[in-house]
């Protein structure tokens, strides 16, 4: 089981990756694709087509580290999204590991500093 702080920013690659890519195409991916930079400390999570697997890099203070995690049955249920990549907290990417429905999932309204703002 992963322990993620809710501090921690998880960035999802909604576009099916090549599960047989590894540690710099991923990375690659992460610079040209989703516009990060992959040694910032974030989670950044891949999937496949098949949506049965899931692949996620990080920076881990010396190195990429890699975590795999393939289904048997089932595939994981993903939310919906218009562009390359999506933004989730720690919490809803705990839902998806364990197999909850975000398509139908429905967060209630709660407070962020942005709204303050405006």
């Amino acid at each position: 089981m992963l322990n993620i702080p809710a501090s921690m920013q998880i960035y999802f690659c909604v576009v099916p990756v090549d599960m047989r890519r590894s540690f710099d195409s991923l990375a690659e991916i992460v610079r040209a694709d989703l516009g990060q930079e992959p040694r910032s400390g974030h989670l950044f999570v891949f999937r496949n087509k098949a949506e049965d697997s899931v692949k996620i890099l990080f920076w881990d203070r010396d190195g990429y580290a890699i975590f795999y995690k393939r289904l048997e049955k089932g595939k994981f249920s993903l939310p919906c999204a218009a562009a390359s990549s999506l933004e989730i907290d720690p919490a809803t990417f705990s839902m998806l590991l364990n197999g909850i429905d975000l398509a139908r999932m429905q967060k209630q309204k709660r407070y962020t500093r942005e709204e303050s703002r405006v």
